[in-house]
């Protein structure tokens, strides 16, 4: 068994998505498996992260600057959400654009979300938990964000007043957020 990735919407992110494979009991699906990311050029994962937020929750859009930036295997292991990421590297043709993506737990598909880009979910169910692969550590010294209704994103969010964290609630748009990553073409 393999999953299929694809190139999704912005250069440097993927759609991870596996079969499923359903019978008179359920259903069986592989949920991770290390060789079918041999093509992201080396990636390794060190740590696993689960966030459960209740319907109408928005956490992001985050990121962590360099030294110490991250990516993410995003998945919804529980629920639906609609997961975003925007690219925030300079210089990007891209720049300042976002992907948007439904992952639920009825669909065996994840978001391959790299350094130099912010991340956030809301989510869509009156439950939903997320569980996210990373390629680094967290660290708080350097951990960043924008807000979520940044004008000039304009991410068209399918939930009109999310509930945020304080934190997140004063976050900077792009425009003057702390960010250190450039585009290398």
């Amino acid at each position: 068994m393999s999953a299929q990735l694809s190139p999704y919407q912005i250069p440097g992110l993927l759609l991870v998505e596996g079969k499923i494979f359903p019978d008179e009991r359920g259903s069986f699906m592989e949920s991770w498996r290390e060789e079918n990311f041999s093509s992201l050029s080396g990636v390794r994962f060190v740590q696993d992260n689960l966030s459960k937020s209740r319907q109408g929750v928005l956490r992001g859009l985050h990121y962590q600057k360099r030294p110490a930036g991250i990516g993410k295997l995003v998945r919804c292991v529980y629920g639906k959400i609609w997961d975003v990421a925007v690219d925030i590297r300079k210089g990007s043709p891209t720049y300042g654009q976002w992907a948007g993506v439904e992952l639920s737990d009825d669909v065996n598909r994840m978001l391959w979300v790299p350094e130099g880009f912010a991340h956030g979910f809301c989510a869509l169910s009156a439950e939903a938990s997320v569980l996210y692969r990373t390629t680094g550590y967290w660290s708080p010294e350097h951990e960043r964000g924008i807000i979520w209704n940044d004008p000039k994103v304009n991410i068209s969010w399918p939930i009109k007043n999310p509930r945020l964290s304080p934190k997140d609630a004063v976050l900077p748009p792009l425009s003057q957020a702390d960010n250190n990553f450039v585009w290398e073409s």
